[in-house]
């Protein structure tokens, strides 16, 4: 695999690892606002049987704790989305061994396809590109971070 085919794959890998701390983001904005990320309003709706503002007159207590649930997941997202960043801006860019961590980004995201996606289709295609993406970009940079075993190789 050329050296180009590698450095696109890495480009491709930042940006995947930038979507995890840019959707926690609007989830954070969005739980201070109605309380609710819009992409899970529809899920909460399917799964509660009723609309988020319905929710939130008829049991405002529950839905204050769910919101409270909502923000520490996406505060929980926003950390894994630098940690996952950072990995992939350095260590793997970098050949250094510690990259393999990376891999452990697809437990995450397997995870939320299952638990959301398996409630909303919408979610569920998005989470599947994440799904197929990362173990594709991550292989690869494979040639390059095997050729010459714990030596530095960075992506040019």
């Amino acid at each position: 695999m050329s050296a180009c085919v590698r450095f696109v794959a890495w480009i491709l890998l930042l940006l995947l690892a930038l979507f995890p701390v840019l959707a926690a983001i609007a989830d954070l904005v969005s739980d201070f606002g109605t309380g609710l990320p819009t992409d899970h309003q529809a899920i909460f709706a399917a799964l509660a049987g009723e609309p988020w503002p319905s929710a939130q007159a008829s049991a405002p207590g529950v839905a204050s704790y769910i919101t409270l649930l909502e923000t520490g997941y996406a505060i929980h997202e926003l950390v894994f989305g630098i940690l996952f960043l950072v990995i992939v801006a350095i260590p793997l860019r970098c050949g250094q061994w510690w990259w393999w961590l990376a891999w452990v980004m697809l437990v995450a995201d397997l995870g939320y396809t299952f638990t959301f996606g398996g409630n909303d289709a919408t979610v569920c295609s998005r989470g599947l590109i994440a799904d197929v993406a990362l173990p594709v970009l991550l292989l690869a940079q494979l040639p390059r971070l095997l050729s010459h075993g714990r030596q530095q190789h960075p992506v040019t």
